[in-house]
């Protein structure tokens, strides 16, 4: 699994009990082997998309906070790519 997927799959783990639509995109990372991000984000949904944004926003913000630049890098890396 790419890195950076293993760290979204890793962020989206603490959203999943609340949201089915997180639910349905965490799935889709467990259930494929995803070797690029690109290869993630060119099979989600619009509407995985803008869930997405949201969640990558926040995320990245906190990781960065936190001093985790590795974790915000690794999720700007997804971010990125749904625009």
């Amino acid at each position: 699994m790419d890195q950076s997927i293993a760290y979204l799959h890793e962020v989206l783990s603490n959203y999943t009990e609340e949201n089915k639509a997180v639910q349905h995109i965490d799935h889709k990372i467990e259930a494929n082997d995803y070797r690029s991000e690109r290869q993630f984000v060119e099979e989600l949904s619009q509407g995985d998309v803008q869930m997405l944004r949201q969640i990558l926003l926040k995320e990245m913000h906190h990781a960065n906070q936190a001093g985790d630049h590795e974790r915000g890098y690794q999720l700007n890396e997804v971010y990125e790519l749904l625009y």
